[in-house]
């Protein structure tokens, strides 16, 4: 059996790594655009910053690493057209084209990022890489931005989006010394949470020299008239209408990605939300044959249903379930909550499941309480405070969001991990408490932190079990 898998990045790769686990005698070819397979993008950041000292560094795994599982790797190569009736596909490498023949296929196209409408970021004449102005979605995006940083030391950026990406770039390029200007659209930073959690963000990034500037969104990108200050110029208007320019060496615009689905849809494969490839629970596209996972395919929400959520936990498991099935099995995707941290400078904010007008949306009646509670025994030195919101069900007392900020070392993604498993099996907000979760002065509480978030929610709302049956009064 010969399978095919395009794509090499989460999904692909994960995809072609469960085919190999279960079937080694299976012809696994993965098809990658470029010479970067199974590299972390997640870990751009991180690297323009220094922190991570080579890129190279970034790969989950080296190519005689994925070589050697008994796959077939082949880079720059590009994935043009899908014969599904003859079971080819179309590729193209160093000028030649080739039909490359599959009994089943993979699609992980992945994502592209968004061009928001402003006006000097495309076009003839406009700004680009080499005027310092920037996309960042790959590694040659990454190579791009780092030229810029290496060749022509910026002393000052622009970064217009404030969402994960953007959020962490600010990070990146302030511990590199540059003077840094972020432009959100929307009126508070990372809007994936409420937004007093939000303005806490809002509020480290300037306590590191950020410049944050909401409610603001970018109409035109130009290279700077001769004598100005900076290499570009960042027009932008407020939500007030006032004017607002800002000159810097460089612009980085991060404000999302959409799926790329060309290749799917000139198959006649059927899309969903956002334009993504619907899939079913099992990554079956419809087509014979043919499935898809990753950051290019819809997502089953646990508690919203059918969406689009590209997050690369999500594209690990998507793969790796279309892998198994591929080869004849029946595995389902179990769903997303998601599930997501980020850290800003020496703080971190994380989510998981809803928040309340996307609770309400999914016929929940939802109530969120906001509570404080310490990583450890303040006793012990060293303790922080960690902000929470909890959401849940009036009615059932189902637990079905949280959200976290707090200190970068006080366990914040560890802490959502917990609330995410009680979502993810439908537990009520009171039935927190019974988890039987560790304790030691230096490191918790005999509560934890997200119980006593749980337990705050309780003592506001005055929910109690239907079954109880003592008088409240």
């Amino acid at each position: 059996m010969h399978l095919v898998m395009i794509g090499g990045s989460d999904a692909g790769i994960s995809a072609a790594l469960r085919a190999r686990e279960l079937a080694p005698g299976a012809d696994v070819t993965v098809v990658v655009g470029d010479a970067f397979p199974n590299f972390s993008i997640c870990g751009i950041p991180y690297y323009l910053s220094g922190e991570v000292t080579h890129w190279r560094n970034l790969a989950h795994r080296t190519i005689a690493d994925l070589e050697a599982t008994g796959m077939s790797l082949r880079l720059d190569t590009t994935a043009r057209r899908i014969d599904v009736a003859g079971h080819k596909l179309l590729i193209t490498a160093d000028g030649g084209e080739e039909l490359l023949g599959y009994d089943k296929l993979v699609i992980g196209t992945g994502a592209l990022p968004i061009r928001p409408p402003i006006t000097g970021l495309d076009g003839p004449g406009a700004p680009g890489p080499g005027d310092g102005v920037h996309l960042l979605h790959s590694m040659g995006d990454t190579f791009a931005v780092m030229h810029t940083l290496e060749t022509t030391a910026p002393a000052t950026a622009v970064i217009v989006g404030a969402g994960y990406i953007g959020l962490e770039m600010a990070d990146a390029l302030t511990t590199r010394g540059l003077s840094v200007t972020q432009m959100e659209q929307l009126p508070e930073v990372l809007p994936t949470v409420d937004p007093h959690l939000g303005a806490l963000v809002h509020a480290e990034l300037a306590a590191h020299g950020v410049e944050v500037l909401t409610s603001t969104t970018v109409q035109a990108i130009t290279r700077a008239r001769p004598g100005q200050p900076g290499r570009l110029a960042v027009e932008a208007v407020t939500g007030s209408g006032e004017t607002v320019t800002r000159l810097a060496d460089m612009v980085l615009v991060v404000v999302g990605v959409r799926p790329d689905t060309t290749l799917a849809a000139d198959a006649d494969a059927r899309l969903g939300v956002k334009g993504a490839i619907a899939v079913d629970a099992g990554m079956r596209t419809g087509l014979p044959d043919v499935f898809a996972a990753g950051d290019c395919v819809v997502t089953h929400h646990r508690l919203l249903g059918e969406t689009y959520l590209p997050l690369g936990t999500t594209a690990h498991k998507q793969g790796r379930v279309a892998g198994e099935n591929a080869l004849g099995g029946n595995r389902q995707f179990a769903g997303s909550l998601g599930t997501q941290v980020v850290k800003i400078f020496d703080q971190a904010a994380a989510r998981t499941g809803l928040r309340d007008h996307e609770a309400a949306a999914a016929g929940f009646d939802p109530v969120t309480v906001e509570s404080q509670a310490d990583d450890h025994k303040a006793y012990y030195p060293g303790s922080h405070r960690i902000t929470m919101r909890a959401t849940g069900d009036r009615v059932t007392g189902r637990l079905v969001g949280m959200q976290l900020f707090g200190h970068k070392n006080a366990e914040i993604a560890k802490r959502i991990d917990i609330a995410a498993t009680a979502i993810f099996h439908s537990m009520t907000i009171d039935a927190v408490s019974d988890l039987d979760l560790s304790y030691t002065p230096p490191l918790g509480s005999p509560w934890e932190a997200v119980q006593m978030g749980t337990q705050a929610w309780l003592r506001e709302t005055r929910w109690q079990p239907a079954k109880l049956l003592v008088d409240p009064r």
